[in-house]
């Protein structure tokens, strides 16, 4: 009997832009953004726009691979094509690991802040979300990303009402408020902590732009993958960069840079400092909402994302069958279940917290963007050829091949010699090392599995 392990279709253009838009926009958004900003001043900026360009680049090749040779696999497949096996083994599972200690640090946060309200242990509304969304991924891909497009797009909608009561308060506009124009910056130094605090705002900020990769899984099941994949990443790297820089702007030119700080609670948060300028009722608790919801669109996208990479390294033999193996809906629900039950071990990871042990998976979490970001742009500059004199058209196009792929590649080691000298950074260095060590001992297990022919 023939066992169904092909992925489903019907994910639409807007369902991967908020996708991404909605494991991009989380918590360190709304609560991190004031690290940056005590560490760099108004420079700050200079530090998202040099992470930003160095998103956007390796987006562009990203994409130009996905829209040529669509895969749930992604940057995982494109590793694997590029140098052999043990690169996609490594990618994938460096990532699945990334993004399960994530969905754990996010669930957390959300659980904590809704067991507040209900006055409950945070393990029950943790308990209650998790099953929630399993439900929800154990659906069609179709109304999967319906539910997750209406999901984010509230949050989108809470960015884009920031903005507008920034300007508002900016130029005096509201009822009871008078011009802040460049009163407070003009208080202090552009950059108050000279080059070495702009390159420890640009260590806080580097990663911020993470979680966007996961359009590119995702667009394998849509219904013309070349060209929604084009569409999908230029539109996410757009409104992502528009909507961070746009809040910091607002930020830095509205609140006293000494009264900007990390943020642990949404009362502290530099949004709800901006929002209580307008004197708006119920700001905290509104910014609780918005911040719980932040984390639970995010931690929606990664379900998603952890269980189609591993569906994906089932096919390749890199993990075990069953993880290969649909649903009559085309959801691949062992994948799914899989990345469940880990996002609830770290959730009790992150409760228990053991000694040593939470703070070297959290530290190789730090790193592993960097090796998925070298690795894709190493992938792209071995696969460029190949794809060119196979005649394959991506919508997507790197632009200033091969020059401006090489001053990527120059810009990411330079930002692991930024880490390497930086105290706090090193360590996510030496622990994703370690982690991507042991992956790479751990690919030789299944270097001779044989490769089944798969029908899509």
């Amino acid at each position: 009997m023939s066992t169904n392990t092909s992925l489903g279709s019907g994910l639409k253009t807007r369902h991967l832009t908020m996708m991404g838009l909605g494991s991009a926009i989380g918590a360190g958004l709304f609560l991190g953004t004031g690290v940056g900003i005590r560490a760099a001043g108004p420079a700050v900026l200079l530090a998202y726009i040099a992470a930003g360009a160095i998103v956007v680049l390796v987006m562009q090749m990203l994409g130009e691979m996905a829209s040529a040779r669509p895969s749930s696999g992604s940057f995982s497949t494109y590793g694997r094509q590029a140098f052999g096996h043990w690169a996609g083994f490594v990618l994938g599972w460096l990532y699945w690991f990334m993004l399960v200690m994530v969905m754990g640090a996010e669930m957390t946060g959300a659980a904590a802040i809704m067991g507040s309200w209900f006055g409950v242990d945070p393990w029950i509304p943790a308990l209650v979300a998790v099953v929630f969304f399993a439900f929800v991924n154990f659906a069609k891909v179709r109304g999967f990303g319906e539910f997750e497009f209406w999901f984010s797009f509230i949050k989108v909608a809470v960015i884009i009402g920031f903005l507008i009561v920034g300007v508002l308060l900016f130029f005096g506009l509201l009822p009871a408020s008078e011009p802040i124009l460049f009163s407070n910056i003009s208080e202090v130094d552009f950059a108050p902590n000279g080059l070495p605090g702009i390159a420890a705002g640009l260590l806080a900020v580097a990663f911020a732009f993470g979680g966007i990769e996961l359009v590119t899984i995702a667009a394998a099941e849509s219904d013309n993958p070349s060209q929604a994949i084009g569409t999908a990443v230029r539109s996410v790297i757009f409104r992502i960069i528009v909507f961070y820089l746009g809040s910091v702007l607002v930020i830095i030119m509205l609140v006293p840079y000494d009264q900007i700080q990390d943020a642990s609670t949404a009362a502290e948060s530099p949004f709800t400092q901006v929002l209580s300028l307008a004197n708006l009722p119920g700001v905290v608790g509104f910014m609780e909402a918005v911040i719980v919801l932040a984390l639970l669109s995010a931690f929606n996208a990664q379900i998603y994302g952890t269980s189609r990479l591993v569906h994906d390294l089932a096919r390749e033999g890199d993990a075990p069958r069953i993880f290969k193996v649909t649903n009559r809906e085309n959801v691949p629900i062992n994948a799914v279940i899989l990345s469940m039950i880990f996002a609830f071990i770290s959730v009790g990871l992150q409760w228990w917290n053991p000694t040593g042990l939470l703070t070297f998976l959290l530290n190789a979490v730090g790193g592993c963007l960097i090796v998925i970001w070298i690795m894709t742009t190493a992938s792209f500059l071995k696969l460029r050829p190949a794809i060119e004199a196979a005649g394959e058209t991506p919508s997507v196009r790197m632009w200033g091949y091969p020059w401006l792929s090489w001053v990527t590649m120059a810009l990411l080691v330079g930002l692991v010699a930024l880490m390497l000298f930086d105290e706090a950074a090193r360590s996510q260095i030496v622990s994703v090392v370690v982690v991507t060590g042991v992956l790479a001992i751990l690919s030789l297990t299944t270097k001779n599995n044989k490769k089944r022919k798969i029908t899509t």
